[in-house]
């Protein structure tokens, strides 16, 4: 990584979907070769461009349907985009769907140390982490549970306790603070808080007015898939409730 480069660099990024099928990969694009829409399409995320440096907290806002999720997703790897391109110049630990990258068959236990190996922590990492994880996520009976019989507040426990445990650079956080009983998000709240002490760089999609205004400086609204405002995360909120009548 290059002092002072983006570890985020996002330019005319676009993600198309059929309605009711999965959307087109990047190598049916470039083989059909089109850049309109056919009948029953239409672009999730259509023209997005902006920059991150490392050290950021961004907040995403935008009503439901409007791509925030999508544009997590491209910055995760886990989709590619249609049109344009998504750089990222550091790790990226995902907390973006309550149950993306967990094998449901799988116990806790097993899902703990899949995933933190799948993100670069060696066997020694993961034992050394283990108690930590299992002592945040406040499941210890459930350990040899599969991950599929845990309802979806315990879910999120184990999500975040392993994800929030990660060296990751990038983390990536789509609205799952909104699930689970105060005292776990208030445990929650300060680990954010310690990530960004520690100059993580933060991307939160969330529709509290609170959490956003506590953790991001930046904002980035999202309207019909495109950019519309990026800028003072304050300043932000602003329009998009003028344009909404408020965050919902």
């Amino acid at each position: 990584m290059v002092p002072n480069e983006p570890v985020i660099a996002v330019r005319d990024a676009g993600v198309r979907f059929h309605r009711g099928k999965r959307h087109r990969s990047m190598r049916e694009f470039l083989i059909r070769g089109e850049r309109g829409t056919r009948p029953g399409e239409f672009w999730a995320l259509d023209g997005v461009s902006f920059d991150v440096r490392a050290g950021e907290s961004i907040g995403v806002v935008g009503r439901n349907g409007q791509g925030k999720s999508t544009l997590l997703k491209l910055i995760a790897g886990v989709m590619l985009p249609d049109r344009g391109t998504v750089d990222v110049d550091a790790g990226v630990a995902p907390l973006i769907e309550i149950t993306g990258g967990f094998v449901n068959d799988l116990t806790v236990r097993d899902n703990i140390a899949l995933t933190a190996g799948l993100h670069g922590m060696s066997k020694a990492d993961i034992a050394e982490r283990f108690d930590e994880i299992v002592d945040f996520a406040e499941l210890p009976d459930f350990l040899d549970t599969p991950y599929k019989h845990l309802s979806s507040g315990m879910k999120v426990r184990v999500a975040f306790a392993v994800v929030s445990r990660l060296e990751e650079p990038i983390i990536l956080v789509d609205e799952v603070l909104a699930v689970g009983d105060k005292a776990f998000k208030r445990k929650c709240y300060a680990r954010i808080d310690e990530l960004l002490a520690a100059g993580r760089t933060l991307f939160l999609v969330s529709h509290s007015e609170r959490d956003l205004r506590r953790f991001c400086t930046r904002g980035l609204y999202l309207r019909g898939g495109r950019l519309v405002e990026d800028g003072p995360m304050d300043a932000v909120l602003a329009t998009y409730e003028q344009d909404n009548g408020g965050v919902k």
